[in-house]
């Protein structure tokens, strides 16, 4: 079923209608306890998206029923604190869940990463107090968060109205903002050039969506601009902030913990597209075993597409690559991990982590991001050559897989990670925190 959704701006934004999912809500009546059950139910997740993931990219609907499919999953607050619903989980854990849902659907495995990456903006950027008060509202009420965050545009502009914080500007991109429940915002504090992150409604009437995503691939994840048209929050909302003294708190948003928000989103990225990969050469693998026909003109013929040797070998090394590539994944997930199970929790333990720690986190993840780049452009388009001229067949959906990899891996120039990761190896340097590092 389509339902239209009727914007303020009076656009027609036609949806899937969430109900379709119901069934789901009441199968899934408790959150996983350990990693194994997290795991086996983002597998449930992308088993069920996979039915039909060729169709719903084809359609472009905006992504309502998808992420209430999430929500009933629990897979929003696989790493919220237990005391409030939470899973209680590792970002590890967060990670792998991201990757298996990608497997299925690019999408929705970009949608999960995001908002988790959101979901615990506060715990980084904030103060104790605000990380407990929004980890409380975000999991009791199993919010999706989306960000009007894309640091390649101007910065909002933030101005001070009172006991509020008013924001203004305008983000080429916004992903999953159209179907969240909160928004964070960022932006520049008029006069200085401190920055200030804030949660504000999605439904706030000053929140404009311009309905205009509509890319090559990822094509479910509401990727499109928006503009923030006098959106205020309370001074209390602003992240790492004093709001007696209109300050930022040098000991929470100054230090190396204060900027962990950057290498954490970037393992997200790695995650699903090494997801989209795994996905891609699975559907491939399925597609060769049932349809792919051996060549008759080769000279050493043989019977079966699975005896030909070039497609033995093809898919025998894109197995090992994404192998090799799962499990740096893996290790990069523990490592943050160890970052934050050693330096969370009240300020004093915050500053103790050093800019050499922070730096070389960065590295385990900036490799990461080479290694699933690049392996998996190569295997999401590499596929076709061991599948044949049939599978470029638009009701075979095979395509998807290389267009959702290929749209996000030009987020920002894997170039300048190869660079940086040159000069940690002749130089010994580890980066600047940078707002793509």
């Amino acid at each position: 079923m389509t339902i239209n959704d009727n914007t303020a701006n009076g656009t027609q934004v036609p949806y899937r209608d969430p109900r379709v999912y119901d069934e789901y809500q009441k199968k899934w009546t408790s959150i996983p306890e350990d990693e194994a059950g997290w795991l086996q139910r983002a597998q449930e997740v992308a088993d069920i998206l996979a039915a039909d993931a060729e169709i719903r990219d084809k359609e472009n609907k905006s992504p309502r029923a998808e992420v209430a499919l999430l929500k009933h999953a629990g897979l929003l607050k696989v790493l919220g604190p237990k005391k409030f619903g939470g899973g209680g989980q590792p970002w590890s854990v967060g990670y792998k869940s991201i990757r298996k849902v990608a497997e299925a659907d690019g999408s929705l495995g970009m949608l999960l990463g995001y908002h988790l990456l959101w979901s615990t903006t506060a715990n980084v950027v904030g103060t104790a107090e605000q990380a407990e008060r929004i980890q409380k509202q975000i999991i009791e009420n199993n919010y999706f968060i989306g960000g009007a965050v894309n640091p390649r545009d101007n910065d909002l502009k933030i101005t001070s109205e009172g006991d509020k914080i008013v924001f203004d500007g305008f983000k080429h991109f916004n992903t999953g903002g159209v179907v969240s429940d909160l928004t964070v915002l960022e932006g520049v504090y008029e006069g200085t050039e401190d920055h200030i992150f804030a949660f504000a409604p999605t439904t706030h009437q000053g929140i404009e969506f311009a309905h205009n995503w509509n890319n090559v691939g990822l094509r479910l994840t509401e990727s499109g601009s928006v503009k923030i048209n006098k959106v205020a929050v309370p001074w209390d909302d602003a992240l790492g902030w004093d709001p007696a003294q209109k300050k930022p708190r040098e000991d929470v948003l100054k230090i190396p913990f204060g900027s962990l928000l950057l290498p954490t989103i970037q393992l997200v990225f790695s995650n699903f597209y090494l997801g989209i990969a795994l996905g891609a050469l699975d559907y491939a693998t399925k597609y060769t075993v049932k349809k792919t026909r051996a060549w008759p003109y080769g000279g050493d013929n043989k019977e079966h597409a699975t005896d030909e040797f070039y497609i033995l070998s093809t898919y025998g090394n894109f197995h090992a690559h994404l192998r090799a590539a799962v499990a740096l994944a893996n290790a990069s997930g523990l490592e943050v991990n160890k970052i934050y199970e050693t330096y969370s929790g009240d300020l004093a333990t915050r500053a103790k982590l050093t800019a050499r720690e922070r730096g070389e986190l960065a590295e385990w993840v900036a490799s990461t991001k080479v290694v699933t780049t690049d392996t998996g452009l190569r295997v999401t388009a590499g596929v076709f050559e061991v599948t044949g001229a049939s599978s470029t067949s638009l009701k075979v959906g095979l395509d998807r897989f290389f267009r959702d990899i290929r749209t996000h891996t030009l987020h920002d120039p894997v170039a300048y990670k190869n660079r940086e990761l040159g000069r940690f190896q002749l130089l010994d340097e580890v980066p600047e925190p940078t707002w793509y590092t």
